[in-house]
Formats: C-alpha cells, structure tokens, sequence
C-alpha cells in the first residue's frame, strides 16, 4: 500500500530513473567499445589487405619478369631462325641468279652464232638472186631468139604447105579433138566395164551374206481347207434335212462346202483364207458338239470369228515383235495376222514378209544405211495381199494407199508400191525390198508349185523363146530359172542377138507369172572349118 501513495511513487520514479541512466551509460560505453573493436578490425583486415596486395604485386612482378625474359628468349630465337632462312633464300637466290646469268650467256652466245650463219645466208641469197637475174635474162633473150624462131619456121611450114594459119589451126585442132574423143571413150569403156564388173562382185557379196544370214523355213503349209468326219452319220447330219444345215452353213461362213463321195472328209472351199478358216473351226466345233441346226450355227459362228479376229490381231502382233518394228496401228497389225493364212505358190506370205524384213536389213546394214528403216519396208511390203480379194488393183497399189491412211513415210509407200516395179524407186530402200522379195521367192525350198504346173510354166517359158526369127533352140534350165536361147548365126548378128533377148525378155515379162527373175541368154555361135591335105 505504501507504494502508491506519492513518496513511494516518487522514490520509485528516481529508481527507475538511476536504471535508465545506467542503461543508457553501458549502452554508450558498449558502442564505443564496440566501435573501437569494429575500427581495430577493418585496421587489421586493411592492413592483411595491404600485404596480401603487396605479395600479389611481387607475384605478379616476379610473374611478369619471367614472362619478359621468356619472350626476349622467344624473339631472339625466332630472330635467328629468320637470319637462316634469309640467308638460305639469299643463297638460293644467288645460285638462281649465277644460273640464269649463265644460261643467258649461253643463250647469248647461240644468237650470235646465229647472226653469223644468218648474215651467211643473207649474203648466198643475195648471190643467188644476182645469178637468178643473170639467168632471167639469159632466158628472155633465149625466149625472144625462140619466138622469132618458131615464127620463121611457121612462115616457112605456111608457104610449104601452102595454108593460111587459120586453115592449119583448124586442122590441128581436129586432130586433137579426134585423137581425145578416141581415148576419152576407151576411158569411159575401160571405167564402166571396171564399175560394172565391181558393182556384180558387190551385189553377189552382199547377196550371198544376206541369204546367209537368216535361215527360214521350207515351204509346208497347204490353201486345201479339209475337215475329217467321223461317220456317214455325221455327214448326213452336216447336210441336214433336205440341205438345211449346210445352206445356213454356206450363208452365215460365206463359204463353199463340198461333200463328195470321198469317206470321212468334207471340204471347204473359199478365196478368202481368213473366212475359209473361220468355216474350218465352224464345222469341226460343230462335229464336236453334235448339236447341228441353223441357231447353233450362227451362234458359233459369231464366237470362233471373234476368236479368229483377236488371234489374227496377236498374230500381227507378234510378228511385229520379232522383227522389231514399232508404232504399227491395230489395223496394220490386224493385216499383218491375216497374212498367217495367205499364201503365194505355197509360201506362207506373212512369213515371207518377215523374212524379206530381215534380208532387207542384212542388205541394209552392208550398204551403210538405215536397217531398221529397211526392215520396216520389208515386213509392210505385202500388206496390200490381205484385202487384195476385197479391193479393186493389185496388191503394191493397195497396201501404199492402206499404209499412207496411218502416215508412214514416203521410204516405206514407194518401197510398198514399187517392189514389182510398177513405179519408178525414190529411195535407196525400194531396190532393196525388190532385192530381198527375189531372195525369198527364189531361195531353194521358198516357194512351192505342182509339177503339172513346173512343167506347164517351161513349156510356156521354151515356147515364147522360139518365137523370134533367127532362134534355132530354146532351154529352160535351172528349174526355170535361166532360159538359153540359140540363134542361126547366118541370119542373126551381134545387134539383132541383143534385140532379141530383150524382146524375149519383154514377152516374159507380160506373159508369165513366176517368182523372182529369169534371165535370158542368148547364144550366137560362128564356127569355122578348114581342112588341111
């Protein structure tokens, strides 16, 4: 209680002040102790500094010292190294120096030597061209004693002879003219005669490698159409009641059907191959089924033509494969496949049209021209013997005006329509196909012909030979091939003799059908005969 009246508030307000003071007294002193304390420290760490400072700086220094002395080391041997290499270079360069001296001394000396020779020369020259004008002189006076010469002798010639000049330059000049006439044609003979003989050694050698060259096949295939008939049943079945089969038969196949007394065969008889052939299959297929009435016959019909086409198609198609021969439209491939039943005394013609392909380029190649160009020509040449029995003219003529319709060069139309020689060649490539259309129709086993009609075609050929006035006899020989004619040399000269083959040859030409060519040689023999006693 005595501590809240007044005495005790204030006794303990001085207590509380005495602390304070105190407080405040230690706080003070603590602050200067400490700050003394804080300045000792930093006086100590600036002092470690400054020595710290004071060792790097030595480093450094002692550093930097090793350094300089390293580099002066490095700068002196580098120094030295550079006093070598100049000193080298210099060397090289004073030995390169003394050798150019040396060469050019050398080089000096030759020129002088040069000038010597030259000044030599220029002083024979001079020489030769001083003797050359006394020579030029000497000769111009010796020209002009000539020409005065010559024209005393002429003056003396023309009185003698009792000519103007004008007269004896004229017979002087025909003289000459005649003498050079003369040999000019002993050289045009002698050139000719040289050409002929080489172009018939060339055209048997690349004749004879041609054939030689591609093998083909014998002639085998047959234009008789014959279907076998298993029985007599089977044939009257083929006729049907009162003929009704084989009248729709000939009406849809457009076809002739022959059934004779012959056993076990009916024949089918038409110009067109490809429907022939068509009929064929109609009527064997027909056979197999057994079912023959007019509906079955037209219904077949239709299929095995549809067959034929797309087999004549690949046919055309293969053809043109093996020979190689591209760009060839559906219609000419088409052409091409019916040629697979055409045949031409015996020879299969789209066979034949291959091989003359295949010769045509043999030639071709050995001539330095365009093979594959030449076989195309050969393998089109007779395309036109496909619809020949459809289109008016003959099949040269046709197949040309068939191939310009797909745009085929104007080689490949004369080659089509002049291999017979109905027009005139504009191209190297027609001779060439007339060439290997010959090879192929007269190589042994090519063609095929009856022996009624070999000898038929002798005959004929022996016959139109003895026409003639003047022929004693005529031999066909090498199976037709060569016709020799003999001539009463009494009546029949050396021009007449030439006349006569060629007329002979003319006949052939328009009379007879034959493959390849026949020549025609024509003997005139004059035999003398004395007899001695």
């Amino acid at each position: 209680m005595d501590s809240l009246t007044p005495l005790g508030l204030l006794a303990q307000g001085q207590d509380n002040t005495v602390l304070i003071v105190t407080f405040a007294f230690v706080v003070a002193v603590g602050l200067v102790i400490g700050f003394i304390s804080v300045r000792w420290m930093m006086r100590a760490k600036l002092d470690a500094a400054v020595s710290e400072a004071t060792r790097l700086v030595a480093v450094a220094q002692s550093e930097a010292d090793v350094t300089i002395k390293t580099a002066e080391v490095d700068a002196k041997t580098e120094f030295l190294k550079g006093q070598e290499k100049l000193r080298a270079e210099g060397s090289e360069m004073r030995a390169e120096f003394k050798e150019t001296e040396r060469r050019l001394e050398k080089r000096e000396d030759n020129l002088e030597g040069k000038l010597d020779t030259l000044a030599t020369k220029e002083r024979n020259v001079e020489k030769a061209q001083q003797q050359l004008s006394e020579k030029m002189e000497e000769v111009a006076g010796q020209r002009e004693e000539a020409k005065n010469l010559l024209a005393e002798r002429r003056d003396q010639l023309l009185r003698i002879s009792g000519m103007s000049r004008d007269e004896a330059k004229r017979l002087i000049l025909a003289e000459l003219e005649s003498e050079l006439e003369r040999e000019s044609a002993e050289l045009v003979d002698k050139m000719v005669t040289a050409a002929k003989d080489e172009a018939y050694q060339n055209s048997r050698e690349i004749t004879l490698t041609a054939i030689q060259r591609y093998a083909g096949d014998h002639t085998c295939e047959t234009t008789v159409s014959t279907v076998e008939i298993p029985s007599d049943e089977m044939k009257g079945r083929v006729i049907g009641r009162e003929g009704r089969n084989i009248r729709a038969f000939e009406k849809v196949s457009g076809v002739d059907v022959i059934v004779d007394d012959t056993p076990g065969i009916v024949v089918v008889s038409a110009f067109d191959p490809v429907r022939r052939e068509i009929a064929r299959r109609l009527l064997e297929r027909l056979i197999q089924d057994g079912r023959i009435h007019p509906g079955r016959i037209e219904e077949l019909f239709v299929q095995i033509k549809k067959e034929v086409e797309e087999e004549l198609l690949d046919s055309g198609k293969k053809a043109a494969v093996e020979a190689n021969i591209g760009g060839l439209h559906r219609k000419q491939l088409e052409l091409l496949g019916r040629l697979k039943y055409r045949t031409s005394y015996g020879q299969n013609v789209l066979k034949h049209s291959m091989e003359v392909g295949f010769l045509c380029q043999a030639i071709a190649d050995e001539l330095g021209l365009d093979g594959r160009l030449a076989r195309r020509c050969g393998l089109l040449h007779d395309i036109g013997k496909a619809i020949d029995h459809e289109v008016e003219g003959g099949h040269p003529k046709i197949g040309a005006d068939f191939c310009k319709r797909f745009n085929e060069r104007s080689e490949v139309l004369n080659a089509i329509e002049g291999h017979h020689g109905d027009i005139p060649s504009t191209s190297p490539y027609t001779p060439i196909v007339m060439a290997a259309d010959a090879i192929s129709a007269a190589r042994p086993g090519g063609r095929r012909e009856s022996l009624e009609r070999y000898a038929q075609r002798l005959r004929q050929l022996e016959d139109i030979a003895k026409e003639p006035q003047g022929v004693r006899e005529a031999f066909a020989i090498q199976a037709g091939r060569e016709i020799r004619v003999i001539v009463d040399a009494k009546r029949v000269d050396d021009s007449v003799a030439a006349k006569i083959s060629r007329d002979i040859a003319k006949k052939i030409e328009e009379q007879m059908t034959y493959p390849g060519e026949i020549r025609v040689t024509v003997l005139r023999e004059v035999r003398a005969v004395a007899m001695a006693r």
